[in-house]
This record gives structure tokens, sequence and C-alpha cells, in this order.
């Protein structure tokens, strides 16, 4: 789960990280009042989407007067803003952060993160933070650093103060540098965050160290255990057909494809997207039904990947061991009626009544194809899609 800007800035500030004073503000009235309470003489407006690269789209601006907060903050509120990250249709910016400016002297990367290469928990940095951190990762790794944490010991002050110095921090910037990493680390270990990354943390004229700015990311599997956490959750920031499936409890992630997938498994998903690739199409999303789905879940499975224009074909892959065949093949047949099926369907079934679902298919009246194993399927609905 994502969250935003402002709200990762509060969690920082009880782990003892430094962040500037700023509000989120979402009604226009409210701007003025704001910016007189922080006090400038310089402010930052930031939009506040669930996405990066928010500066390259307009979406921060410096501003030196009150006049200016208020002008930036109406310019962005309600505007679609388009960054790398959003693709071209962007996101809409329903509410702005504004905060104190500060002096800098230094501009750094600073990230904890899971490093399934290793299986730890690494410290990752870079003395070249800022908006272009994916080209310093790119053309000069030399200039990132990583250290790994044993799980045994967990963090101790020489991981640290090892990457503080590594980022060139001395003195003063150091002793401050020490309690920051030890923060962002302490946040992500006691919330089961996913990734906790500051980009740019700074260096201020005071040799204080401070996140200017923060993505923070939770592991879903853990959030039962972080109700505060769930709480953050917005979901005008999610993909609706997204939102929609995990209220069904599937597993639904839009892709780029046009071959919408519906399988039972997260690894034989994983594998259906691949052979599609193999055979040269593209799947349109990565969907687990779970093996011990229902009809009505299967109904709404299928009713999410129709409501995706760019699907062109769908392919259903199930094993029926837990989930029988014929179950599955009924919920297809209601969702297929209710949506009025127009592109082509290929369906493999496997496992449990396999039989009895295979003829609920043929017998349905529905312009649908069965196939006899995974490499069929997929060349019949990467053909279907092709004609």
């Amino acid at each position: 789960m994502n969250i935003h800007e402002y709200q990762a800035k509060n969690l920082l500030r009880k782990s003892k990280v430094s962040v500037p004073n700023g509000k989120m503000v979402s009604n226009i009235g409210e701007v003025e009042k704001v910016a007189k309470g922080l006090g400038g003489p310089v402010w930052v407006v930031k939009a506040q989407i669930h996405a990066g690269g928010r500066g390259k789209g307009g979406g921060v601006r410096i501003c030196h007067s009150i006049d200016a907060v208020v002008e930036a903050a109406a310019s962005m509120i309600g505007m679609q803003l388009v960054t790398p990250q959003t693709g071209s249709d962007g996101k809409t910016v329903r509410k702005v952060y504004i905060e104190d400016g500060c002096e800098i002297e230094a501009e750094l990367y600073i990230a904890v993160l899971l490093d399934r290469s290793n299986a730890r928990i690494s410290l990752i940095g870079s003395s070249e933070g800022g908006m272009n951190i994916e080209e310093v990762a790119e053309r000069n790794p030399e200039k990132i650093s990583r250290i790994a944490i044993d799980p045994i010991t967990g963090l101790k002050p020489f991981h640290a103060r090892n990457l503080g110095m590594a980022l060139g921090l001395r003195g003063e910037a150091l002793e401050s540098g020490i309690e920051f990493i030890t923060g962002l680390y302490d946040l992500y270990t006691s919330m089961d965050a996913s990734l906790v990354e500051i980009n740019p943390a700074v260096v201020t004229r005071d040799k204080e160290l401070m996140a200017l700015d923060a993505k923070i990311n939770f592991d879903d599997n853990a959030l039962f255990r972080h109700p505060e956490i769930l709480a953050l959750r917005d979901v005008d920031e999610e993909d609706e057909r997204e939102r929609k499936a995990d209220d069904q409890g599937l597993n639904y992630i839009k892709l780029d494809g046009n071959i919408g997938c519906m399988v039972n498994g997260a690894g034989l998903a994983m594998a259906t997207m691949d052979i599609i690739e193999l055979f040269g199409a593209s799947p349109a999303n990565f969907l687990d039904v779970g093996g011990g789905a229902t009809g009505g879940r299967v109904k709404e499975a299928f009713k999410i990947i129709l409501a995706d224009p760019a699907v062109e074909g769908v392919l259903v892959n199930i094993f029926g061991g837990i989930m029988r065949c014929d179950i599955i093949a009924e919920g297809i047949v209601e969702a297929a009626e209710e949506v009025g099926l127009e592109i082509p369907l290929v369906v493999r079934l496997e496992g449990t009544n396999v039989e009895l679902g295979n003829e609920i298919l043929v017998e349905s009246g529905l312009k649908v194809t069965t196939a006899d194993d995974l490499s069929d399927a997929a060349k019949k609905i990467v053909n279907a899609v092709e004609r």
C-alpha cells in the first residue's frame, strides 16, 4: 500500500526523523491561513499524488510570497498531473502539501528496502540525490552505496555511521545522519514497510539532515497488524479495477497488454503471462482468483477483466484442485452473458470435474474455445486476437 508524502512525513516525525514544517490542504480557501501559520519567507507547494517525478510535471513549486503560494495551490488542485510514473493520462490532484523552505548545502538519496538478491534489509545511499537518481544508478553505479543488515543483529550504530561517511557526512552532519538513518530503519521494521525512500535528503546550513521528500510503501500482507496504516489508504489514488478486485478478495494488477488473464494461483498466473509473451502478445493484467474461489468471485473477476477497454481477448487458465472446474465454468458463463461478451475467449480447465466444466462451456452457446493445455491455450488466444 502506498501513502502520500504528507502522511509519510507525519510518520517520519514520530520516528524522530527531521522534516520541514508543513500541512496538507485540500480546500483552496485554507491556503493563505496555512502559509501564514508556517511563516516563510520561502514556501514549497507540492501536489499530492501516488507517483514520483512530480517536479518534472509542474507539481512542485517554490514560492517567495503568500500570494504565490495561493496561486500555486490554486493551479494544482484539480489539475491532471502527468509525470514519468503516471502514464499519459496523469492523475488528478485533490490536495497539496505546503511546507517551509530550507537552506540546502547538499542533496542526498537514502532508502531502506528489502534486497531480494541477498535476503537482507539494506540501506541504500548516494551523494547524488534529487530528481535524476535513476540516471545516477544507471550511468554511475559506483556512486550508489549499499549496506546489508543481518536480521539477527539488526541495525547497529556502525551501519548508519558507515553509510553516512560514504555519503560524505562529517562532524555534526554525520551525527545527525546517524540519528536520521536509524529512524528510517526503525520505521521500516516496526511498520512492516516494503520501502522507505528519502529523495532528496538534504544537509541544511545548520548541519542537520532533513527529509525534503518521502516515499513509504507497506507490505499489504502485514496491514492486519497496522490498522493505523490502513486508515491512511486513499482509494482515489488507486486504479478502480484494482480497488474492486481487492474488495472481492482478488489479486489484480493492471498491465499494458491486450490479453486478459484469469488464473488461480500466483505461480500459474506468472507462467500464463510468460507464455503469452512467448507467443508474441502481452498480458493485460495479472489476476489470481485464489485456490478456493467461489463462482461469484470468478464472475466478478471476469467482469473486472472485461472492464478494461484495452482487452481484446481473454485467456482463462484454471487448475481445479480445491476449486472445481464446473464451478469455474458456471461463473464464466454467467459473467459473459451479463456483460455481453464480444471478444475471443479461450478456456483451459484441468482438474476436478474438468469434463463437466468443458461441457458447461460448450453447451452455453458462447463463442468460447477450449484448450487441452497451457501452450495450446496461449496459441489459440494469440491467434484469435491477431486475426
